[in-house]
């Protein structure tokens, strides 16, 4: 009997998708869904991009494996308003945020190494680890502290003579945490003095709240040889299928091994770079920019007063991307999630959550906790909020009776 590989068996499915099957189950049945549960935003993609697109030649051929010179200009020219300052051989354009951290790690780690990543963490990361036959050590961030950063004692208590490297996300997903400068530099001095790499997850820049302004890894001093950033245009252009990233450094050696797995897949997607290059170029990309985190922001605070409301869940007002670990008055998330998709709507209409545990890297952590992605208007956004609720007070009652009968 032919068997696929260990590796393939050891995967867990997405907790962000694996329950779609009950989704599609209750959408045949006639309920309408209102999905909370993935980080699709609804805002349109912008004109800029797509005359950009129309923009490509005749014949689509391949691109560089680096990317086009006009992409890599582009990029420089964005990170140039950041104040880094960066040449065509420190960016390589990347099929996605997600390619460029798995080139990211082929490239400097090894089979058997581990990086440290602080949890809750975007749950695709254990993935790529796998991929790369290495282990993520966790550090542990809790709800009730806001999921900020353990202190540095404790940071480095996690490495070993395998960590190569520390790996975070800014803004956060799927915390919605932005790190403060205290924070940054922490990290910063502990890749300096234990000589770890520090890969940093930026794809959320531009959507911070309140002022905050989230620090690149890339405008920290000191770090040219430890710094890489990885970046892409999913979120910030709404553009969640056109799949480019980037990954960027100051390290020759690094640029040069992530271009060789660059390489082994010949071409970023080269339409979707026309459509980059007029996207960033255009004098309406800071009024984009603006008017989608506003958009966000109000989103944020309505998700925020909404579960001031509902008794018993504990959620810290996210700084930061669009997502919010929420700790629920339930003992299995997973169970609840299920239930509300499968067995409670109101007049014909649900929620759908993600399920939090698999979203750690330590067992039996999150498991009564979910992240909601709050990429629905306003209007739906309310409406979605109202059914968690009442599903939550009527999942409590049901949960009660069930232990009444159990004694």
């Amino acid at each position: 009997m032919l068997n696929v590989s260990k590796r393939a068996l050891a995967t867990q499915p997405s907790p962000i998708r694996k329950l779609k099957p009950l989704a599609d189950a209750a959408k045949k049945a006639g309920k309408t869904i209102y999905h909370l549960n993935i980080g699709q935003p609804d805002i349109p993609t912008p004109k800029e991009f797509y005359e950009g697109v129309k923009q490509a030649p005749a014949v689509l051929a391949y691109s560089p494996s680096q990317g086009m010179d006009e992409t890599l200009d582009a990029w420089i020219g964005y990170y140039k308003t950041l104040g880094v300052s960066l040449k065509r051989e420190e960016v390589i354009t990347s099929t996605g945020g997600s390619e460029g951290l798995v080139m990211t790690l082929l490239a400097l780690t090894d089979p058997g190494d581990a990086i440290l990543v602080p949890e809750p963490y975007y749950t695709n990361y254990n993935m790529y680890a796998r991929m790369a036959g290495i282990e993520i050590i966790p550090i542990e961030t809790r709800a009730e502290e806001g999921f900020r950063l353990p202190n540095k004692r404790a940071i480095e208590s996690k490495i070993t003579p395998k960590t190569r490297a520390i790996m975070y996300c800014n803004p956060g997903n799927p915390t919605g945490v932005v790190y403060n400068a205290q924070e940054i530099e922490m990290l910063k001095q502990i890749a300096l003095e234990k000589n770890l790499y520090l890969i940093a997850d930026e794809v959320y820049r531009e959507f911070a709240y309140d002022g905050l302004k989230p620090i690149s890894v890339l405008q920290l001093s000191g770090l040219d040889q430890h710094a890489i950033c990885v970046d892409s245009i999913s979120k910030r252009f709404s553009a969640c299928g056109a799949r480019i990233g980037a990954v960027i450094s100051h390290n020759p050696e690094v640029m040069q091994s992530v271009l060789k797995f660059a390489q082994a897949r010949l071409s970023p997607p080269t339409l979707e770079q026309y459509g980059l290059i007029n996207m960033l170029r255009s004098p309406s990309y800071t009024a984009f920019i603006k008017e989608m985190i506003a958009e966000f922001e109000r989103r944020r605070n309505i998700l925020h007063e909404e579960f001031s409301k509902t008794p018993g869940v504990l959620c810290h007002k996210p700084q930061g991307a669009f997502y919010v670990i929420a700790k629920l008055p339930v003992e299995n998330a997973e169970e609840f999630v299920k239930w509300l998709l499968t067995e409670f709507d109101v007049h014909g209409e649900t929620v759908m959550l993600a399920p939090a545990a698999e979203f750690y890297g330590t067992p039996g952590k999150g498991r009564d906790e979910v992240r909601i992605a709050y990429v629905l208007n306003t209007t739906a956004l309310k409406k979605a909020m109202t059914i968690l609720r009442e599903g939550l007070a009527a999942y409590q009652k049901r949960t009660a009776k069930e232990t009444v009968r159990a004694q």
